[in-house]
């Protein structure tokens, strides 16, 4: 009786198994995110800030990436930079997309993670906890390290630059 528990308890498990192996659909791990990174603050009244990473998406659909948090600043959104006759802005963006098996670089001058109302300066050496959150693969936590201050830029509320 025993042997024959374990063999309907094996069977479904493996019948189970190849139910959820043949699911199409996105897992977190389908979306990878390296290298991420902030600029530490300027100085120490700023009140914005940046990170930067990759996002790559091994999966076999396009993900999106809907939305972004932290507990470092009062809210964090995504923006891409763009420059149009030599001027320079950033603008929020609703979503963005990372292709099927491809990969969307934050850099400055480009996508980034805004932070507005940093509860404390970004320090050299400190670290921040985001959380991104994406159509399919749902929410992902990001560890960014604090590096230096970035050459000729400081992120102020209302900045129109990187």
């Amino acid at each position: 009786m025993r042997k024959l528990v374990l063999e309907i308890i094996a069977a479904t498990a493996l019948t189970l198994g190849s139910i959820l192996a043949s699911t199409p659909g996105v897992l977190a791990n389908d979306v990878m995110v390296m290298d991420a990174f902030a600029r530490a603050s300027a100085t120490s009244m700023a009140k914005a800030g940046a990170v930067y990473m990759t996002l790559t998406n091994h999966g076999a659909t396009p993900d999106r990436l809907l939305a972004a948090s932290t507990q470092a600043a009062a809210s964090a959104e995504v923006h891409e930079s763009l420059e149009k006759d030599g001027v320079a802005t950033m603008r929020p963006i609703e979503s963005l997309e990372i292709p099927a098996g491809g990969s969307v670089q934050f850099k400055p001058g480009g996508y980034h993670i805004m932070l507005m109302g940093l509860k404390a300066p970004l320090k050299k050496g400190d670290m921040i906890m985001l959380q991104l959150r994406f159509e399919h693969a749902g929410l992902v936590d990001v560890m960014a390290n604090v590096g230096d201050v970035a050459e000729g830029h400081s992120h102020t509320e209302g900045s129109s630059g990187n």
